[in-house]
């Protein structure tokens, strides 16, 4: 018998994931890259396109938000 999984579905509000230090690792990293990235696209005057509000947005450089983050250089 399976123990009952802790991850719950993703149409579930709030689910509740139990993050490992090799999980918190990963996810400073994503968010580090996205971070990077985001501010590579403004600085290169590039567009991106994000999901809001259930559509595709495109975003130009100038509307790109600036992420808070201690880990950018």
């Amino acid at each position: 018998m399976n123990p009952p999984s802790v991850i719950k579905s993703p149409s579930e509000n709030n689910p509740q994931i139990p993050l490992t230090e090799l999980h918190q690792k990963i996810d400073a990293g994503v968010k580090f890259a996205i971070a990077k990235a985001l501010d590579r696209h403004r600085k290169l005057g590039e567009s991106i396109s994000v999901w809001q509000n259930g559509k595709v947005v495109t975003l130009t450089a100038d509307e790109i938000p600036q992420l808070p983050s201690d880990n950018q250089s």
